[in-house]
């Protein structure tokens, strides 16, 4: 610790594996799946207390339909029901392949408002040999039995209309109930490949 003044500044730079790391919980591969859970207890899957925050990766998710929307939706009974009443907001960025179009804008047609709908990655993901997407999940304390729970979304998709599709989506989980399962889909057909991992943040 050095001094400055009044001023306090400290060099000491972390350790190789300080406090903030990833912790890789679980990962799951697609393979023509209807549908990809994650529930707290099984499987390997840990979605509780033992972090406050959790990060799904989603890598490479193609899916088997065209033109189609990236969905998930959460649980509190063990992935019976997933069922979560949300509030939510969104907005992206789009560029055209041939550089014909851009867009910034909110999207009023993708967000929710008290709604038990799955919430939206984004939509119009190509189902090309070539075409794939990309996004990253982050669920806040999805334990309390105090506050809602927050997420947010960013995902990136090579769109079936050829463009460029970048997504901002956030929301919270109307429930003072625990969150204790997760599940992905498409809005039709499978997830045809990709791969999904769970993360926990200390």
């Amino acid at each position: 610790m050095s001094t400055y003044g009044n001023l306090k500044y400290d060099f000491t730079f972390p350790a190789s594996n300080p406090s903030g790391s990833l912790v890789l919980i679980k990962s799951i591969t697609a393979s023509a799946s209807a549908s990809i859970s994650f529930v707290n207890g099984s499987n390997g899957v840990v979605l509780d207390n033992t972090y406050k925050t959790y990060l799904f990766r989603f890598i490479n998710i193609h899916p088997a339909n065209d033109g189609i929307e990236f969905l998930f939706n959460f649980s509190t009974d063990g992935g019976s029901n997933y069922n979560v009443t949300k509030t939510s907001t969104a907005f992206n960025a789009q560029h055209a392949e041939g550089d014909g179009g851009t867009a910034l804008g909110y999207q009023t047609s993708q967000d929710l408002a008290q709604s038990t709908d799955y919430e939206n990655f984004s939509n119009n993901w190509g189902n090309d040999n070539d075409q794939s997407g990309v996004a990253y999940l982050w669920l806040f304390n999805p334990s309390s039995t105090t506050f809602v729970k927050h997420y947010m979304t960013e995902s990136h998709n090579y769109a079936h209309i050829d463009y460029a599709w970048h997504w901002f989506n956030a929301g919270y989980a109307n429930t003072t109930s625990a969150i204790d399962a997760i599940e992905f889909k498409m809005s039709s057909g499978n997830i045809d490949s990709g791969r999904i991992a769970l993360y926990g943040i200390k």
